[in-house]
């Protein structure tokens, strides 16, 4: 007698690549009702239901969330906008709310928008053409008034579709369906300041990124009160704003010293990639780390424990940044505590600060 499921059924757990329609011939089924049972989306009987699996594990056919969503059957897309995908510390965040994502069977489209406010809405147009749960955008925003308000109008294209837009390291929008997923910022450039100054260092130059972003006035106003708590103030001509990135911090402090002794005993690097600049020009100019110059950073990324010394820095929570945002962001269709109702509503992680080698008392 033959072999029942000869033909298009011959798939088997060694063979990969069995489809819908060798389930549904093995089953004695349509195609319909096998989708029915993957999506769970129409009721089916118990028996039906139980041909149906039995063919999948016999057929080693293995559903595909991403696959469904991309068919567009039902809301199973969410979107991540970041602003630079190279960068370390929004690689973890996507990374954390890919992961979370990936937990609640949804596909995650990660879209690099360098900063680009055109950019993301293409992206925007995008996702709300495929009907995405959820819209993640990380990055701190610019104080602008005119890109708030253009945030604001994105914000309500989303919610009319019933998609929501989670802002991370970010103050959320002052709009109904969104979502803040935040950090103390401040708090942790005030920690980490506050070790400098303890350690015996008057003056510490701030290298921080551009001067429009919320991530870069937070930091400096950290930086700032830590001075204040002590009666004194942060010279004002050690804080020099520009960029987040480590040829910033390389080239600004080559320039300071090529023009001969710094007037600081430290340095705190807006984030862990400038103070990576930070490192290589001091290592040319012949200083030892920390015995000539400590060198704190921000965030915690992989590359501060590989610098040499390992570097001083406050530790962002970033993986669970992403997976937070996923997790609220989603509450209101996986059945989840929901507090997001209220636009004044948020979450607020807290930093913690990572002392290592590159921070030392100076020398007198």
């Amino acid at each position: 007698m033959a072999e029942r499921g000869t033909g298009r059924s011959r798939a088997r757990r060694d063979e990969p690549g069995a489809t819908i329609y060798d389930v549904a011939h093995e089953a004695r089924v349509s195609t319909a009702t096998v989708s029915r049972v993957v999506n769970g989306n129409y009721s089916v009987s118990a028996a039906t239901r139980a041909r149906v699996e039995e063919a999948m594990q016999k057929l080693g056919y293995v559903t595909n969330a991403h696959a469904r969503a991309l068919a567009g059957s039902g809301r199973q897309l969410i979107g991540i906008l970041i602003e630079e995908l190279g960068d370390p510390y929004f690689a973890a965040i996507a990374r954390g709310a890919q992961l979370e994502a990936t937990a609640h069977g949804r596909l995650s489209l990660v879209c690099n928008t360098q900063g680009n406010p055109e950019l993301e809405d293409s992206f925007l147009d995008l996702l709300l053409e495929h009907r995405a749960d959820l819209v993640v955008v990380v990055g701190g925003p610019t104080t602008d008034e005119r890109y708030q308000q253009t945030n604001r109008v994105r914000a309500r294209r989303l919610a009319s579709t019933g998609c929501r837009l989670a802002h991370c390291g970010r103050p959320p929008l002052d709009e109904p369906n969104t979502i803040g997923i935040e950090f103390d910022n401040e708090q942790g450039a005030f920690t980490i300041t506050d070790h400098l100054l303890t350690l015996g260092h008057d003056r510490i130059l701030f290298l921080g990124g551009p001067p429009a972003l919320s991530t870069t006035q937070n930091r400096i106003a950290g930086f700032e009160r830590a001075y204040r708590t002590r009666g004194r103030s942060a010279a004002p001509d050690l804080i020099v704003t520009g960029a987040f990135t480590q040829q910033f911090g390389y080239r600004q402090m080559k320039a300071i010293l090529d023009e001969g002794k710094p007037g600081f005993t430290a340095v705190f690097g807006g984030n862990d990639l400038v103070a990576a600049g930070v490192y290589l020009a001091a290592k040319e100019h012949g200083l030892r780390i920390p015995e000539d110059l400590s060198i704190v950073g921000y965030d915690d990324v992989p590359l501060a424990r590989a610098l040499d010394p390992q570097l001083t820095t406050v530790r962002v929570p970033t993986e669970a940044i992403g997976r937070e945002a996923v997790k609220a962001g989603l509450a209101h269709v996986t059945g989840g505590s929901d507090p997001y109702t209220d636009p004044d509503e948020r979450v607020s992680l807290g930093t913690s600060l990572m002392i290592r080698g590159s921070t030392a008392a100076p020398r007198s």
